[in-house]
């Protein structure tokens, strides 16, 4: 049987809060309170309050009352774990990078592209004592670090520019934040189909990526091996790159991508 359900918030516009304030779960914070999310979405806590309950009576926030912060609910919480599974790019990809995992002993990992930002759906752990693992869903910039760097030298030219020119956060101190420099390396990215970063996203991890292309020509994600920057010598990532292009590859072709596509999509972009 189902739930009882309450009358929603107010329509569209409620819908659409509703979507801004699951957003803000994106980011850092695993807890939030009324007065900072009614400053995130500039609107009042009034109206936040009546949001916030709506959503907690329907399992999409839990409420901690000592506190008075609200973090993601069971619901919000299968939403995602279904949207993972149903993923295409996950399902095509998983495979592969468990099979990467074994040859190269590393952890391999998945990023999926989301607007200006992306993030990790999948990884497979290194069986290695010490190793390195990543945070399934959370957003990162595209200007530090491998995954980062091989999804956004790949975007067309005027979104590719406008992240460059945009907010750069100096995540590490190996980031790369000088707008030239950084414009350089992604076009040295795109032409060779590989990155190769040390403690750019996150200090002491090195790892190796390639795109991740859908059946239009349009980068869809990225794959990395990674693992303490120590181990990723010259030569184990000389090794590491044909490997890894060659996954990204696979990857590409289960998701519809081929050369011919590719070239076509350059084609009009130039």
């Amino acid at each position: 049987m189902s739930p009882t359900r309450q009358a929603s918030p107010i329509g569209t516009e409620g819908a659409t809060r509703v979507a801004d304030v699951l957003l803000l779960f994106l980011g850092d914070a695993d807890e939030l309170g009324v007065t900072q999310i009614a400053r995130e979405l500039q609107v009042s806590k009034a109206v936040v309050h009546r949001v916030l309950q709506s959503m907690v009576a329907r399992g999409l926030l839990s409420q901690d009352p000592e506190r008075r912060t609200y973090r993601l609910g069971a619901a919000a919480v299968s939403i995602g774990a279904r949207a993972l599974r149903d993923s295409d790019l996950r399902s095509v990809a998983e495979p592969i990078l468990r099979t990467l995992r074994d040859e190269t002993n590393e952890t391999t990992t998945l990023s999926q592209y989301f607007d200006n930002d992306r993030a990790y759906v999948a990884q497979f752990p290194s069986p290695q004592e010490i190793k390195m693992l990543v945070e399934i869903g959370r957003r990162f910039p595209l200007h530090a670090g491998s995954s980062s760097k091989v999804i956004l030298s790949n975007l067309d030219d005027e979104h590719r520019q406008a992240i460059v020119d945009g907010a750069l956060e100096q995540v590490t101190p190996s980031t790369v934040i000088d707008r030239m420099e950084l414009a350089t390396e992604l076009e040295h990215v795109r032409e060779q189909g590989y990155s190769v970063s040390r403690g750019e996203r996150q200090p002491g991890a090195g790892a190796v990526a390639a795109p991740v292309f859908g059946y239009t020509g349009d980068v869809v994600g990225a794959i990395s091996v990674c693992g303490p920057a120590q181990r990723f010598d010259e030569v184990t990532v000389a090794r590491l790159i044909p490997q890894v292009v060659r996954a990204a590859q696979d990857i590409s072709h289960g998701m519809g991508w081929s050369p011919r596509v590719a070239s076509s999509a350059q084609g009009k972009e130039a």
